[in-house]
């Protein structure tokens, strides 16, 4: 099983149409799948161990990735927002490779590194040949497809290992081949180095079709782009779609609203019901899903799709009701346990840590011990539970469990109470030191503009609806909160915002 083994089926049953980019200017299947065979030869030639990508979204995305599973060599991409010192430490830690990067990145990085640097104009040739049809990539799919590196929230950043066999099984899992029509075309606006950028290139190459980059999000350009390209469907993380709503209200009642968009798919973090719920009113003909996945499983593991979100939104019966704010079902070829400290599988309704198994899913990072058990089960470190049809809840990863006088509290389910105030746009939950309780709660709110509230009527509304040692001991108003730009709320940086390491005071 090799990737190439993906864009040749294209190639052959649908290469002409355009893979990339607009329909006029556009690179079609065919010349990825040539540009790749060109990329291919120059990798190999290069004598590196790894081809990385430190650049923005554009065509040269999917030349690289399947340029380098033709050579054979594993896919890095590399964080382009890191710092010139932490990119150097990742670089070195894949030297000798060839790196995509433009002048102004090679500039940044130090030149003592083993990284023979190309640029997209060097990568994407206008004169390179037709080439035949071959097969001499290795179709072994224990090879190492991709390296994706973590955060490195809480300590140095580690290689997630996404094999080629591991890729290969996702989307012939989850995409059916040539699927998509000669008119459709998907918005991609998450970056390479995030899973869900590579799975979207992936899915949409094989599916036939056409991906339109937006290589740095901003919500009016979005808005632009889904018109004028046309585009049918798009992915977006949660914070990406509270401002695209908020940019389609500004717009009023004379807004011609978004027509071609038949698909829209988040996911990457809790999405706030009053959101998802206003993108329904807004959006009535498009179909919503919402797609659970980690790095470690090579992207979506579970999804809640358009006729549960249009039950749930419709819903009388408050069980329905409520899995507007489940990720849905396991996907066909996945399992999925949820477990208690000890790794006992717990039943329907009670809350523990999410385990997933199936054939997409890695749980290896390079130079470390595998993470997945005897019998195939990865423990994802996210917190959740299932309801008894099978739905799954996500309440967040389990380091951000706040233990408030040795009681373990989810921040997923305070800030889910604070996020259905009307004048409440955002809310994050987390633990700060106390010397009575241990920790105790701390509310970071964003408000609505224009918008006010009493602390005290939020403290009451988490009161009503949970026990009370829920309620927030504090709460604190902010402009805005801390998110990377794949919408992960950064809580470590939030906690630094409000807690004053000196004495542990808020600030």
């Amino acid at each position: 099983m090799n990737l190439m083994m993906l864009l040749e089926m294209a190639a052959g049953g649908f290469g002409d149409r355009v893979a990339v980019g607009s329909l006029n200017d556009g690179l079609t299947v065919k010349q990825i799948f040539d540009h790749a065979g060109a990329a291919a030869q120059r990798f190999r030639s290069a004598n590196v161990e790894n081809v990385a990508m430190i650049d923005i979204a554009s065509p040269s995305l999917p030349v690289c990735l399947f340029g380098a599973s033709w050579a054979g060599l594993p896919f890095v991409p590399l964080n382009y927002r890191l710092t010139n010192q932490e990119l150097d430490v990742l670089l070195e830690r894949i030297s000798p490779s060839i790196a995509l990067m433009q002048p102004e990145t090679k500039e940044r990085i130090s030149n003592t590194l083993g990284v023979h640097p190309i640029t997209r104009d060097d990568l994407i040739s206008s004169s390179v040949p037709e080439i035949e049809t071959s097969t001499d990539w290795n179709m072994d799919g224990e090879d190492t497809a991709i390296l994706l590196f973590t955060s490195g929230t809480t300590g140095e950043p580690k290689a997630a290992v996404l094999r080629q066999r591991h890729l290969v099984s996702y989307i012939l899992g989850s995409v059916e081949f040539m699927s998509a029509g000669e008119d459709e075309a998907a918005l991609i606006s998450v970056p390479p180095y995030h899973i869900a950028g590579i799975a979207a290139t992936l899915s949409n190459l094989y599916a036939g079709r056409r991906v339109v980059q937006l290589p740095e999000f901003d919500a009016a350009k979005w808005v632009e782009l889904v018109r004028s390209e046309s585009v049918t469907s798009a992915m977006v993380v949660p914070t990406m779609l509270s401002r695209i709503v908020d940019h389609l209200v500004s717009e009023g009642s004379n807004s011609p609203g978004l027509p071609t968009l038949r698909a829209l798919s988040y996911g990457g973090g809790k999405m706030p019901q009053p959101t998802i719920e206003t993108a329904l009113e807004l959006l009535p003909d498009t179909n919503f899903v919402n797609a659970y996945g980690l790095t470690e499983t090579s992207s979506t593991v579970a999804l809640l799709g358009p006729e549960e979100h249009r039950e749930a939104f419709s819903s009388s019966d408050e069980s329905v009701r409520k899995r507007i704010s489940s990720v849905g079902r396991p996907l066909p070829t996945i399992e999925v346990s949820i477990r208690d400290e000890e790794g006992n599988e717990l039943p329907s309704d009670e809350s523990g840590e999410i385990w997933v198994r199936g054939e997409q899913v890695s749980g290896e990072y390079k130079g470390l011990q595998l993470t997945l058990t005897e019998d195939g089960w990865f423990p994802t470190n996210d917190g959740g539970w299932l309801d008894n049809e099978g739905y799954l809840f996500v309440t967040g990863r389990i380091d951000d469990v706040i233990i408030k006088g040795g009681q373990n509290i989810s921040p997923g389910e305070i800030e889910e109470v604070l996020l259905q105030h009307s004048a409440v746009t955002d809310a994050a939950a987390i633990g700060v030191p106390d010397q009575q309780w241990g920790e105790k709660i701390v509310a970071a709110i964003v408000l609505h503009e224009e918008q006010k509230v009493d602390e005290e009527e939020l403290k009451s509304s988490v009161k009503e609806k949970l026990r009370s040692n829920r309620t927030p001991d504090e709460i604190v108003f902010l402009e805005e909160l801390p998110y990377n730009e794949t919408g992960k709320l950064l809580r470590r940086v939030l906690k630094e915002q409000l807690v004053d390491l000196g004495d542990g005071s808020t600030v």
